[in-house]
Order: structure tokens, then sequence, then C-alpha cells
């Protein structure tokens, strides 16, 4: 099941159900795909006025690129879903002879990196992104800046919700992987929250 094809109704009522995915991770990257959706449309809204003729090249490739994530961060939704139910199906492994125990063990930590390794992904999506949106600030159309401002929003709550998917992965990995992707994760946020803050601010100035 390709959870982007669901309709929102059906994605939000299985959202919302017992089971165990999609959840944060997959809401994560939605919130994401919609932060790119509204940067591709302030520029299919800049495309073809004269008003901003100077910046008609800029909208044309920022375009293409929003676009570009937007589908990345569908293609990340599906794949969070996926990572977690491998987890589920490691943890139930039989465990009852050490050979047993062992295969188990070995499952869950390589699930358990996938797990991981999606949200990271998603992180470096969100900090490209949010760069994308910051060029388009004051240099495309002007009635549709504040779609930049939720744009930003949207990709910080990507940004943020995928930190806190791999945070709470971190324990199931063994330490030289958890710390490399730790590290990573921290100095992506490190970059996008200040991004996102940065487009804030210069949106509710023109506004």
């Amino acid at each position: 099941m390709e959870l982007s094809e669901l309709t929102v109704q059906a994605y939000t009522e299985l959202l919302g159900s017992d089971a165990p995915a999609p959840g944060g991770g997959s809401a994560s990257a939605l919130a994401g795909a919609q932060g790119a959706a509204l940067t591709a449309m302030v520029c299919a809204l800049t495309l073809g006025r004269t008003k901003y003729a100077e910046y008609q090249a800029l909208a044309e490739e920022s375009l293409l690129l929003a676009n570009r994530d937007r589908e990345s961060f569908l293609e990340l939704m599906q794949l969070d879903t996926e990572a977690f139910n491998r987890f589920r199906e490691s943890m139930a492994l039989p465990r009852g002879m050490e050979e047993e125990k062992a295969y188990r063990k070995q499952a869950m930590e390589t699930a358990a990196l996938g797990c991981t390794q999606v949200p990271v992904s998603m992180m470096r999506l969100a900090v490209s992104t949010l760069k994308l949106t910051r060029s388009l600030v004051g240099k495309s159309n002007r009635n549709a800046v504040s779609d930049l401002g939720v744009a930003a929003l949207s990709l910080r709550a990507a940004l943020e919700g995928a930190w806190l998917n791999v945070r709470i992965n971190l324990p199931c990995l063994p330490s030289e992987d958890a710390a490399a992707l730790e590290q990573e994760g921290r100095e992506l946020l490190q970059i996008g929250v200040p991004l996102a803050e940065e487009i804030a601010a210069l949106v509710h100035k023109e506004l």
C-alpha cells in the first residue's frame, strides 16, 4: 500500500488508528512534502509574471527542484513505514536457542539501522529544501510570500520530527553507527532550524 496514494481522509484515519505505522516519521515526511509543494507553488505563481521578469530563471529552476524534493519526501514517507515494519518483524523472530537469539539480534540491529537512516535522509532533504525556499524570499511573487513562510514551518516540522525518530532509534544501534548518525543529525538540526527561523523572520517583514 502506497501511503501517498491514499486520500487525505483515509491517511489520517490510518494515522489515527491503533496501527503503529504510519507514525511520526511518515507524518514528518508528509509535512516536508507539503513544504516542498508550497515552495513549488510560489515558483509557479512567479513564472510568466512580467513584474518578476528578473527572477524567471530562478523560478523555473526552483520549480523543478521543489517538485523533485516533494516526490522525494513522499518516497521517504513510504520508506519510513516500511522500515518500521521490518523492525517489528525482526522483533517477532524466535529467540529460544542461542543461534536464534544471535540471528534475531543481528536482524533487529539491521532493521533499526534502516529505521534511523531514513529519518536522517529526511533531515538532509529538509535542509536542502529550506535552502531552496530561502533563495526565493524577496525574489518571487510577493502575493505568495506567506506561503513561503508556511513552507518553512512545514519543512522545520519535517526536520525536527525526523530528528525525534533518529533519537528514539539510536539505543538500538551499535555504538559506532549511533554516534555517527547522531552527530550528523545534530549538525543538520543546527543548520536547518536557524534557516527556518530566518525565513519566517523575513516573511514577517514582507507582510
